[in-house]
């Protein structure tokens, strides 16, 4: 099979590259700048200069294709730039879409994300489950359109099936996720709040789903590949048993909230880190961002790895890094 692939310098993108070729597959990776792909070429994925916000210049490789990953995506949280939201995820997968179905591909898979529910206070909710309140970041906000526009082409009678990951972590992860490993790591993580829950799933265990969708998917269904749920303090603290460290205390949502507040009213006029604007906490701040994984399991032998286990491998990679025992 000939696949085309977006966003596979990303985390999630270059693990489904090295799947697909691994299996045998040509992989076409469409990326902005080649040469963040270098890894990319050794394994035989032909890379080619091209974005998403760039209909034209996806076309010519993306003609003659068998199927479609789009996994491009803005993911920023806390930025003062939140331009290149709409026009990397809305824009950019209108643009993929609409090249899809005017070449005439028979197959694609969208990476979505649970984020476009939002809060689901304490809830794991499932496919069926629509959101319509205002959201809590930009990345959520612009990934729900991005959403939206994937389910109207499906509606068209384009042979898409939409995926929706939670949090993502393992080896190689560039999120704030790591940031607060590392510093968990190095005894600089101060406190985690309490109530903060996402659904986990090890990076390669969503590239793996994104393969079975494609392969095994439904046309126009959307399958929730997210992992087992955990709160935020449930993970620090496995983290800390694996690597033999103090774990931080935790605090109640409350103080973030009210943390929140607090940058919004100075983050005007002072430059604050990502992780601190009033956006960057209001993601933390008791926030449960959760999903039911029933059907991807069941209808496309979906089988997540526990989130101890997960950790391990991520804690011990992150420790040989930073030179410890």
């Amino acid at each position: 099979m000939r696949y085309f692939l977006t966003g596979a310098t990303g985390f999630i993108g270059g693990r489904i590259a090295r799947q697909l070729r691994a299996d045998g597959h040509d992989v076409i990776a469409a990326v902005r700048n080649p040469d963040k792909a270098q890894d990319l070429a050794p394994l035989g994925v032909q890379v080619v200069k091209s974005d998403v916000t760039d209909k034209e210049s996806m076309r010519d490789p993306m003609r003659g294709v068998d199927a479609v990953f789009h996994v491009a995506g803005w993911y920023k949280i806390g930025v003062k730039d939140k331009t290149p939201g709409a026009a990397i995820n809305i824009d950019g997968t209108r643009n993929v879409l609409e090249l899809m179905q005017e070449l005439n591909i028979p197959k694609g898979v969208y990476t979505s994300t649970l984020a476009i529910n939002s809060d689901t206070h304490g809830k794991e909710v499932d496919e069926t489950y629509h959101f319509n309140g205002r959201h809590i970041s930009e990345y959520d906000r612009t990934k729900a359109e991005a959403h939206k526009v994937a389910e109207q082409f499906i509606q068209a009678g384009l042979p898409l099936v939409i995926v929706m990951p939670g949090l993502v972590y393992g080896p190689g992860d560039t999120s704030s996720v790591r940031t607060s490993l590392i510093q968990l790591l190095q005894g600089k993580l101060p406190v985690v709040p309490r109530g903060t829950a996402f659904s986990w799933a090890h990076v390669d265990d969503i590239a793996q789903a994104h393969l079975l969708a494609m392969t095994d998917g439904k046309a126009g269904e959307t399958y929730m590949i997210c992992g087992p749920s955990h709160t935020f303090v449930d993970a620090i603290q496995m983290s800390a048993s694996i690597a033999g460290v103090p774990a931080p205390r935790s605090v109640p949502p409350g103080i973030m909230k009210a943390a929140s507040v607090c940058a919004g009213l100075v983050e005007g006029f002072v430059d604050l880190p990502d992780a601190y604007t009033s956006e960057g906490l209001r993601v933390i701040a008791g926030v449960t961002y959760l999903g039911d994984n029933s059907k991807a399991k069941r209808e496309l032998s979906y089988n997540p790895r526990p989130l101890r286990v997960g950790l391990e491998e991520t804690v011990e990679h992150e420790m040989k890094l930073l030179g410890m025992k």
